[in-house]
């Protein structure tokens, strides 16, 4: 829970986080070195100093490490946690939905765990649709354009064997679709992460609700005249949000702009954790004014209390069914665990 300086107590659902394994010895090539180096580097640029981790940390937690960094020391009282394979790149997969299950399971309530699945694969992608409900009960799945797969450099939202996968997953109540939709990852294509698919997609499904991580970045334009218009697609601030650090004027333009287009409702935070931590985020989002001139050129939108506390929590529990005051009596009774102890 984040209390406020004063005092008020704020529910945050991290709606970006994962628990990965880039480490050396699960890389299958170069490019699951570059992949993590690549992450690395976004969270050697975009920190508070304070805030640097060793590489070696960084490229794989540990159990009590995620706990610690996002409910101990960390405001979240939940977090959702994005399954992205990457099988080309890491022989176990960078972040998978049984490790990651694993894990969630020593404090019950805490995670969300998503699934993921690459349309590419035909008739396994449907089995293991199936499974993945069967199996986790899943609400959400982590979509990722840019992922490779054998000689396929990346998809497309509306490619037909995709839109197979999505009638299936509205069917079986897998209602949150996260696509990462912004900055490219070495050795990926930029191309590939292109928002225009979302258009098609979210007004086909009108039943899924569209989470484009990153809001699209580089692209934000695109990204707010789709979700304008489309009344299911929601931006999370994962990787948008750090420059509040590095370069809050650029972020002031960021959140000016999605507060303008499409409204305090449909904003989602994400710490995109472990890249970065939640703590300093929540932080720095809770004390952040958008400039005058900035806000003037916009309509005076403005990053009001109600607005933030929409934003860090309540936007995503509305997404996922959750209770907020019933969760948090819940919580409140179950101190968290850390494994080790």
């Amino acid at each position: 829970m984040y209390k406020t300086p004063d005092g008020k107590e704020v529910f945050v659902l991290d709606c970006h986080t994962h628990f990965w394994n880039g480490s050396p010895a699960n890389q299958r090539n170069i490019h699951g070195k570059q992949f993590i180096d690549c992450f690395y580097a976004y969270h050697t640029a975009l920190s508070p100093k304070e805030q640097l981790w060793e590489k070696s940390k960084f490229e794989k937690q540990t159990v009590e490490d995620i706990y610690r960094d996002l409910f101990v020391d960390g405001p979240d009282d939940m977090a959702i946690i994005q399954s992205t394979y990457l099988r080309d790149f890491y022989k176990e997969g960078f972040s998978s939905i049984e490790r990651s299950s694993q894990m969630a399971a020593i404090n019950p309530g805490r995670f969300i765990v998503n699934g993921a699945f690459d349309p590419r694969d035909g008739e396994k992608a449907i089995e293991y649709i199936h499974y993945m409900k069967e199996t986790f009960d899943i609400k959400g799945v982590k979509m990722y354009t840019a992922e490779w797969n054998g000689d396929s450099k990346g998809w497309k939202l509306t490619d037909p064997a995709a839109y197979k996968c999505f009638e299936l997953c509205e069917k079986l109540g897998i209602k949150n679709i996260h696509v990462h939709k912004g900055p490219t990852i070495i050795p990926l294509s930029k191309d590939a992460f292109d928002v225009h698919d979302v258009d098609h997609a979210a007004t086909d499904f009108q039943g899924l609700n569209w989470i484009i991580e990153h809001c699209g970045l580089p692209r934000l334009d695109d990204f707010c005249w789709i979700a304008t218009q489309e009344t299911n697609v929601y931006g999370g601030l994962a990787v948008a949000l750090p420059f509040i650090h590095s370069r809050p004027r650029y972020f002031a333009e960021v959140i000016a702009e999605l507060l303008f287009w499409i409204g305090p409702d449909k904003i989602l935070f994400g710490s995109d954790y472990a890249i970065w931590t939640p703590q300093w985020l929540v932080n720095a989002l809770w004390n952040f004014q958008i400039p005058e001139d900035i806000s003037s050129e916009r309509g005076g939108v403005q990053l009001t209390p109600e607005i933030k506390e929409k934003i860090l929590g309540l936007n995503a529990a509305r997404l996922y069914g959750i209770d907020v005051a019933a969760k948090k009596a819940e919580l409140a009774g179950s101190p968290v665990r850390i494994a080790a102890e």
